[in-house]
């Protein structure tokens, strides 16, 4: 059976992957993912849901955030990016428009990933994304130090009360990932049927060799976050540009070599032939990855949506892809 395709073509097997044939009943998938660990840190509520609306309206499907956003801010306590989602959520019409993703395992009531804590994490969840389940339920970050069979079977519980839909794994290990889906199949719980994991155009390394091997295998969804590298794939950072400018800036002048620029350079040539931004060419190169259902990318204004939303009319020749390959492949 022939699965959902990117905008570029990249095949997903929709009888192996649930995730994909819920999201592309038509057959295509949105590009873009909406990440929203920006919302109740440096985006107010009514910047915010301006967002989510010219998103979906859009055509975007797939809403990401997190218990923990953003915990870290003084005066909040994590889950103002899920409440806000949730008063959106809580319009006429919205909840069926869209695939809700959440993660556990970080908030500071409900830390790890015990079966206890991971009760506790969706309960509070649900109360404030204002719905009965969530479609995608992550854990946020590996727990080393509590048993995959407590954790799988606590996602598993999840799914046979309507609470989650899906389980799913963000940061982890190839190892600790093929781990968890034997746990699953020994004991006939509900799989992890998707993962999160830091995937871009300078950052291809770990997630081609190590984790792409097992989803490939098992055919689970993938949402690459850190998409454009901290906003360096989106050609500001070119030579001296925005040196020092914010604590982003700094993350993305990590990522300045002489190879990753050059990876940049060949975006934006392709960007201005197709008169779109670079970073919507970078996240449409993500959506012609194997089993990628949207680059996760978060915005800070409308404006910038806008341009990452253009991913969705980027269409990458051979010749491009090929470009992009070649400049990209990380070096032995």
């Amino acid at each position: 059976m022939r699965g959902p395709t990117t905008p570029n073509g990249a095949l997903l097997d929709a009888s192996t992957s649930p995730v994909a044939a819920a999201l592309a009943p038509d057959g295509e998938l949105f590009p873009l993912a909406l990440g929203t660990n920006v919302f109740g840190w440096t985006v107010g509520a009514p910047t915010a849901l301006e967002v989510l609306d010219v998103f979906v309206g859009d055509g975007g499907r797939v809403i990401d955030t997190a218990d923990v956003y953003s915990a870290w801010l003084p005066g909040n306590s994590g889950g103002e990016s899920e409440a806000i989602i949730g008063r959106w959520l809580a319009r006429p019409g919205n909840r069926e428009k869209v695939v809700v993703s959440t993660k556990c395992g970080q908030h500071p009531d409900a830390p790890g990933l015990g079966r206890a804590s991971i009760r506790r994490a969706v309960e509070a969840s649900l109360r404030r994304l204002r719905t009965d389940h969530i479609d995608l339920y992550s854990t946020h970050f590996d727990d080393d130090e509590t048993p995959l069979d407590e954790t799988v079977g606590a996602l598993s519980e999840l799914v046979d009360e309507g609470k989650i839909r899906w389980p799913a794994a963000s940061n982890y290990t190839g190892t600790r990932l093929r781990q968890a889906l034997a746990v699953a199949d020994r004991d006939g719980l509900h799989p992890f049927a998707a993962v999160q994991a830091a995937y871009n155009l300078v950052r291809r390394g770990d997630y081609e060799s190590d984790v792409a091997p097992i989803v490939d295998h098992y055919g689970l969804a993938v949402l690459p976050h850190s998409s454009l590298a901290s906003g360096f794939l989106t050609g500001k950072y070119r030579g001296d540009a925005g040196r020092g400018d914010s604590p982003r800036g700094g993350r993305a002048l990590s990522y300045v070599t002489p190879q990753n620029q050059g990876t940049v350079e060949v975006l934006v040539e392709i960007a201005e032939r197709q008169g779109v931004q670079p970073g919507a060419v970078a996240i449409a190169w993500l959506a012609t990855r194997q089993n990628v259902i949207g680059a996760l990318a978060s915005a800070r204004t409308v404006i910038q949506l806008e341009g990452l939303l253009e991913a969705a009319d980027v269409v990458l020749t051979e010749g491009d892809l090929a470009s992009l390959d070649l400049v990209s492949t990380p070096l032995d």
